[in-house]
């Protein structure tokens, strides 16, 4: 699965690819955002939930949800409900709940606790009033705004579709306040790392391994390792019992229903692995996907192999392996013939990203390392540099929780969670060479 935005940044690629600034900013604060808070500014801003909250504590009976007006079906006491916004420097906010109790003569108590800080308050009312909740005290950078039930009248503790936060002043508070934005802020920002290749030579293979840390395997989360101009092939968290390795190709038909791609400009399979799922993708440009259902874990190093071959009649063939062991090696995905395509592999990238809006408070992070390409005359050649670019969730600073960099001479991306730290979109990275090429018996892959 993949995102709008991250397919409208495709077309960026020749731009990140030919050339590299010399060194990552890393900072923890937030560009553009210069001025201290004062409390002495009265004005609110009304950050609305539906692009800001998750329900972050849900018991397995409850129903609360996030929609378009806010939170919606608050009935468990249990649940939690968290708001995020970004300030700029620490000081003191003044903070209002706008909320409605329905129906009419219900009321309820909630409680509302900002780094540990609680308030309770009372709703009633069937209409939308703005309720006081206090001052707060809070650190420079993201806020969490925690929003619990306590007791209730009726069958609802209330509607909620705003916080309402003042005392900043002009400009220093982020939040999602564009409706456009709403599902991608909950989403979060998609992050990508587009790497330099060594030659101008024909690629025809791109090799790289791909390492997610335990625990930030996330359910939504889409660890996309090989990435090239016409596709993508890497690991994803369906579920809680369902994991997938996905490799799609889009079609030269700009479209995002696959339905509407000429049979001449179809995306064709010429084979499949063993347990491999075929078929069409649409609504993120349109083309062939395949996929196996394979329990992978966190914590484990998977190696990814991508070849990219004319076939001489106007046609690009795409193939994609993954080394599993315990199935015998090198697995076979599939293969994909891209009509109208007649060229070797380009546009090598990695992305991160979350599916799940539902679960876009919450963190993943992936490792890149041991990057190769081999020409189409057989040389191996290492990947050592790279540049870190966003998505245009960040860029119209809805949300800003994404960054890449280097850990330990891996290259490594990270979003979700809400984190403050900051790496500057368009930074660039270097890594000491990777030393060993891959060995593999091309005549041997399936």
């Amino acid at each position: 699965m993949r995102t709008k935005t991250f397919f409208k940044f495709l077309a960026l690629f020749s731009i990140f690819l030919t050339g590299l600034i010399s060194c990552a900013h890393v900072t923890e604060d937030l560009a553009g955002i210069p001025e201290r808070i004062t409390a002495t500014d009265t004005s609110f801003y009304d950050v609305p939930l539906a692009g800001n909250a998750f329900v972050t504590i849900k018991p397995s009976d409850a129903n609360e949800l996030i929609t378009e007006n806010g939170l919606a079906n608050w009935t468990n006491k249990e649940s939690v409900t968290s708001v995020y916004f970004r300030v700029q420097d620490s000081g003191s906010v003044s903070l209002k709940l706008r909320a409605k109790v329905a129906p009419a003569n219900n009321s309820s108590k909630i409680k509302i606790t900002v780094n540990g800080n609680a308030r309770e308050i009372d709703l009633v009312g069937s209409d939308f009033e703005d309720y006081e909740i206090g001052h707060f005290t809070v650190p420079a950078g993201y806020v969490k705004v925690d929003i619990q039930g306590i007791s209730k009248t009726g069958g609802y503790f209330g509607d909620v579709s705003h916080v309402l936060v003042g005392g900043v002043a002009q400009g220093n508070l982020l939040y999602a306040d564009d409706p456009d934005y709403y599902y991608w802020a909950r989403r979060g920002p998609s992050c990508h790392i587009g790497y330099n290749i060594p030659t101008q030579d024909p690629i025809q293979y791109y090799y790289g391994e791909l390492t997610v840390p335990t625990g930030e395997d996330a359910i939504g989360s889409y660890f996309m390792s090989n990435g090239f101009s016409e596709g993508y092939f890497g690991i994803q968290v369906n579920a809680e019992a369902e994991r997938r390795i996905l490799f799609s190709v889009w079609s030269p038909h700009n479209t995002d229903n696959p339905a509407d791609i000429p049979e001449h400009l179809r995306v064709k399979l010429n084979k499949k692995g063993a347990d491999v799922q075929t078929g069409e993708f649409g609504n993120e440009g349109s083309g062939g996907q395949s996929f196996l259902r394979y329990n992978w874990v966190a914590g484990a190093t998977y190696r990814f192999l991508l070849k990219g071959q004319p076939d001489g009649s106007g046609s690009t063939d795409y193939t994609a392996w993954i080394d599993l062991p315990e199935k015998g090696g090198w697995y076979l995905i599939a293969s994909w013939k891209r009509p109208e395509t007649d060229k070797n592999l380009s546009g090598f990238h990695s992305f991160l990203e979350n599916f799940n809006p539902n679960n876009g408070h919450l963190g993943r992070k992936v490792l890149f390392t041991n990057r190769w390409v081999r020409t189409v005359s057989g040389t191996w050649l290492p990947i050592q540099s790279a540049k870190f670019t966003v998505d245009a969730t960040y860029n119209a600073k809805q949300r800003i929780d994404a960054i890449g960099g280097v850990e330990s001479n891996q290259f490594y991306l990270q979003n979700g969670g809400f984190f403050n730290t900051i790496v500057e979109p368009t930074s660039s990275f270097s890594i000491p060479s990777p030393q060993i090429a891959p060995v593999i018996d091309f005549d041997a892959l399936p």
